[in-house]
C-alpha cells in the first residue's frame, strides 16, 4: 500500500484588522457646514425635487366635462 502524503489543512485566513478611526466634532461640524453652502449641495437638493417629480403621480391635463 502507497501511503499518499496528507494535505496539510489550510491555515484560516486572518481576520481583516479593523482599525479605529476618529475624527474631531468641531472640524466635522465646519467640513458640515462648508458643504451646505457650497452651490454643489444647493443642486443636490434641487436633483432630488425634480426626480421626485418624475416619479410622481401624474394627473390628466384635460378632464372630459361630464354630459
Amino acid at each position: 500500500m502507497s501511503h499518499a502524503p496528507k494535505a496539510a489543512p489550510s491555515a484560516p485566513s486572518p481576520a481583516p484588522v479593523i482599525a479605529e478611526v476618529r475624527y474631531s466634532l468641531p472640524d466635522l461640524l465646519h467640513e458640515l457646514k462648508a458643504e451646505r453652502a457650497a452651490a454643489t449641495f444647493a443642486m443636490e437638493k434641487l436633483d432630488q425635487v425634480e426626480i421626485g417629480k418624475l416619479f410622481k403621480a401624474k394627473t390628466p391635463r384635460r378632464v372630459k366635462p361630464k354630459k
